[in-house]
């Protein structure tokens, strides 16, 4: 029930999601006259391979995070991840309030052995792939252990989901050099240095969409200001653009000649097509849409979901962090 255009995003992008992937069922958690409202507006009859869990309350955007969690107990959210910690469920998606998505899946889930604190990865384009960015807004403050624990969790979701085999990891700085920055990146450096992992120092801002790396590390509050500038940039380039080639016929006639290449930088920055960020570091698959998702990026989300249970990402993540914690060596034995 939660995010700009709930619940008609997610209805529609569930029907959509089962029909793109036959192996899935869906339950729908919310208001459940509102959901078959939703049937009747696009047509269609409640799919077979998926079912209503009704609860009677929504967090609201103005709500705070944690009280929205402990005194809205039938809120949508709450029920879903409910569902997901009773093992009803496999995965969780919601485009609603980050705040309480991430405290109801601290508070009811918890952490993965071994992690401190669960960090937000959100995928991002460049000229030639896509680089992961951890933590892109769970925590606002971090310290040194927890972007060591989103390193690895970053590493093994780049490997494990997006087929990376040997993710290149780079630390937000200031600087290339370890000694530069504040006091969390040179420590954090250290920390990451002695990770069993492909680290390759750090990386600075105009590297994040031309130097080949697979996955960001920074806390919090730098990855939500560099994930909400990066979105509004190129959404502001996108109008510049369009405006400056409407002024006149030959400008509008070039237009039309490139509009492909135009197309398909659109696709590259558009974030429905990489539907959610996952949450990593809980005891559970969670995937945080957009609250503005379309049925689309509902539909995409629930690809993510189902790509990061089918691939055990939770397991490999408890086995590395072990690994790390106790010193041992080697690569730990990918399952097939």
């Amino acid at each position: 029930m939660g995010g700009d255009h709930a619940p008609a995003s997610p209805v529609a992008g569930a029907i959509e999601a089962l029909h793109k992937h036959t192996d899935i069922e869906i339950i729908l958690v919310g208001d459940q006259a509102r959901i078959e409202e939703e049937f009747a507006k696009l047509h269609v009859k409640q799919p077979k391979r998926l079912t209503i869990h009704h609860a009677s309350q929504v967090v609201e955007m103005a709500d705070a995070a944690i009280d929205a969690v402990r005194r809205k107990k039938d809120s949508s959210i709450s029920r879903a991840v409910d569902l997901l910690a009773d093992g009803a469920a496999d995965a969780l998606v919601s485009a609603g309030h980050t705040g309480a998505f991430v405290a109801a899946a601290k508070i009811k889930l918890r952490t993965l052995p071994g992690v401190d604190r669960p960090g937000i990865a959100t995928v991002m384009p460049t000229e030639h792939s896509l680089f992961l960015l951890i933590d892109a807004g769970a925590n606002v403050d971090s310290d040194p252990r927890h972007l060591l624990h989103f390193g690895i969790m970053g590493s093994v979701y780049s490997r494990e989901v997006m087929g990376r085999k040997n993710p290149k990891v780079g630390l937000m700085s200031i600087g290339s050099e370890a000694s530069k920055g504040n006091e969390l990146t040179r420590e954090a450096y250290k920390e990451l240095s002695r990770a069993k992992i492909n680290f390759i120092g750090n990386v600075e801002g105009h590297d994040l969409f031309n130097k080949a790396v697979d996955v960001v590390v920074c806390d919090g509050f730098v990855g939500n200001v560099i994930l909400k500038t990066s979105e509004s940039l190129a959404g502001a380039i996108f109008s510049w653009l369009r405006r400056e080639l409407k002024k006149d016929l030959v400008r509008s006639f070039g237009a039309l000649m490139a509009k492909e290449a135009f197309y398909a930088i659109r696709r590259r920055t558009n974030t429905e097509e990489y539907g959610g960020m996952p949450l990593l570091g809980v005891n559970g698959i969670c995937i945080k849409a957009h609250g503005n998702s379309t049925p689309k990026a509902i539909r995409n989300a629930i690809r993510v979901a189902r790509e990061a249970v089918t691939q055990q990402v939770n397991p490999h993540i408890v086995e590395e962090i072990a690994q790390h914690e106790s010193g041992s060596s080697g690569q730990i034995p990918r399952a097939d």
